[in-house]
């Protein structure tokens, strides 16, 4: 199923393909770079994010003015199959994305395609890095606190906790 979705002179929501993953990759690669918001440290490759977008799961992306300038996709939680209802979401901006209400429109429609997909829970996980506006995100997509891991993290020297946030799809 495709999904265009356009918010009035805002982006397009679409589906990712296979000639966006090297935006994708790049806006990911900054934040790998440069920030402590995602643990991983080494960014992934346009081949691994092509493996991602073939596992079927919802994979979207918000262009603007014929620019992919986001991204959002989840991924399953847990491998065993007692949690096959529940996913992860992750969603990234370019840092031209940032505060012009993309981020909100891009994760309503991936819980949009995720409760269509017959999923039943999201799970959030955000490093605690100082920087609240993606706790702010989610909540204002109807996430709620799950809990809090501490000290599980460790990205360009600094020890990190994450926060844990739901979303309720049925």
């Amino acid at each position: 199923m495709s999904t265009i979705e356009e918010i009035g002179d805002g982006p397009v929501i679409r589906d990712a393909r296979p000639d966006d993953l090297a935006a994708v990759a790049a806006i990911y690669a900054d934040y790998v770079e440069h920030t402590t918001v995602t643990f991983a440290e080494t960014a992934p490759s346009v081949t691994e994010w092509q493996d991602r977008l073939a596992t079927g799961l919802p994979f979207l992306v918000a262009v603007l003015e014929d620019e992919v300038v986001g991204m959002a996709y989840c991924s399953p939680w847990k491998a065993k199959a007692a949690y096959r209802h529940t996913v992860e979401s992750t969603v990234y901006l370019s840092p031209s994305a940032a505060g012009r209400g993309i981020g909100t429109v891009l994760l309503t429609a991936l819980l949009d395609r995720c409760a269509a997909a017959g999923f039943h829970q999201v799970i959030a996980v955000i490093a605690d890095n100082g920087n609240a506006a993606s706790e702010r995100l989610h909540e204002r997509c109807g996430f709620v606190h799950a809990g809090r891991l501490r000290g599980v993290g460790v990205k360009h020297g600094k020890t990190l906790d994450t926060v844990l946030l739901q979303r309720d799809l049925t």
